[in-house]
């Protein structure tokens, strides 16, 4: 098979990640054989109206005999990718093909880019129900808040899918974990930490609500976005950061995010602003510093081991990486193995534990994640997202129970 090739710049040409991507990083594979008029008559037409006719008396049936039930759609609009902002569907392709070869490689998961060339809500909204039956769930990415909020709350009520945002809860998740062993290293109390969050949007909103929901108390976590510290009497709020006001920073302080800094023991970046030194130099000393803004972190780890005992970026060129893709392959594969109809907060939280205890036994300074490579992670993911979603009512499929221990030989009678 060909495909039309186009003259490329030489600079480019000689890069090899333009190599690599070149006509895209996945591809269709059949998974029966098709090289007989019987495996035609079998796979297509008339084999194939058998199934359908069935499907149609019984839709439950689609999960069996379709690919919907090992399938996810990657949903964006091109408005807030990577830390490259607001590029278009087009140019978030490259994106969402390797989210979806991510989902194959690590989850077993096929997954389906999709672009959407509008950033309408209710545009994206009344396209991804309609496309709802071709999948057994659907993980929207790169959608900018606050809309990104509004979109995942009506598409999962709307839908009997799972319905999952990875920037908001993917990256909530595993910074819980890494938080988590941390604390877990550093001997500290997880919920009498002080936490300051900088960046308000769709990841910062999702950490926040998912710390406090851990155990960390509202009143100890303060979140800052380009304007200063989130705090109730700040005029123009709107409602999602008027309801993080709400929920945090109980003392009210104000001022920016060299204020919210003094004694904190955590800082989370998720801004991509630069944070300076002098700011830093307010935290409580051995503190946590991660820093995750991508490609370029707030704070350099070098600049940010000067003020904390651990630190977590999310790149892999430094150690810990905070990196999604420890969480929704495995999430994606408990919920799919489940036939769930949602991803529960209960659901997350156990995502973000066994990705914890994977590496709970080997925890250093320098590795308080596993590797995005370790292949424990996404198995060790899926099982604690399968059985949260039985314990929480939301799987249509019920795993059968391990098998119980052989009963214990019966005592010798006593000898007479």
């Amino acid at each position: 098979m060909s495909f039309f090739s186009f003259e490329l710049d030489p600079a480019l040409a000689a890069d090899p990640v333009f190599e690599l991507h070149k006509h895209g990083k996945m591809e269709i594979s059949c998974t029966v054989p098709l090289s007989s008029r019987d495996d035609l008559s079998l796979a297509y037409t008339p084999g194939v109206a058998r199934v359908c006719e069935a499907i149609a008396a019984d839709e439950e049936l689609a999960a069996d005999y379709t690919w919907t039930a090992n399938t996810v759609a990657v949903v964006t609009d091109g408005s807030a990718v990577l830390g490259l902002g607001n590029i278009g569907p087009k140019a978030a392709m490259p994106v969402m093909e390797g989210k979806a070869v991510l989902f194959k490689q690590f989850g077993g998961v096929n997954a389906i880019p999709i672009c959407l060339d509008t950033q309408d809500v209710e545009g994206i909204i009344a396209v991804v129900k309609a496309l709802g039956p071709s999948f057994g769930g659907i993980n929207l990415e790169d959608i900018s808040a606050p809309r990104c909020f509004e979109i995942e709350r009506r598409l999962d009520e709307a839908l009997d899918i799972p319905v999952f945002h990875d920037d908001q809860h993917g990256t909530a998740i595993v910074v819980l974990a890494a938080l988590r062993n941390a604390v877990a290293l550093l001997g500290r109390r997880f919920d009498d930490l002080r936490v300051v969050i900088s960046g308000a949007g769709a990841a910062g909103v999702a950490i926040t609500n998912t710390l406090i929901a851990a155990g960390i108390q509202g009143a100890n976590v303060i979140v800052c976005d380009s304007k200063g510290i989130i705090h109730a009497d700040r005029p123009g709020l709107n409602a999602t950061k008027a309801a993080l006001a709400k929920a945090t920073n109980y003392s009210g302080r104000t001022g920016a995010i060299r204020e919210a800094l003094i004694g904190a023991d955590v800082l989370i970046g998720v801004s991509g602003g630069q944070i300076e030194e002098n700011a830093l130099a307010g935290m409580a000393p051995g503190g946590i510093i991660f820093a995750l803004a991508n490609p370029t972190p707030e704070v350099p780890p070098a600049l940010a081991h000067k003020y904390a005992a651990i630190v977590a970026t999310g790149r892999s060129d430094f150690p810990n990486q905070i990196n999604n893709v420890l969480a929704f392959p495995g999430i994606f594969r408990g919920a799919l193995d489940a036939r769930a109809t949602r991803i529960t907060e209960r659901m997350k939280v156990a995502a973000a534990e066994a990705i914890a205890e994977v590496v709970a036994d080997e925890l250093r300074a320098d590795a308080i994640v596993p590797s995005a490579l370790d292949p424990r992670v996404a198995p060790a993911v899926a099982e604690a997202v399968a059985r949260a979603a039985e314990r929480d009512g939301v799987a249509r499929f019920v795993a059968a129970p391990p098998p119980a221990a052989p009963a214990a030989p019966a005592a010798p009678a006593a000898l007479v």
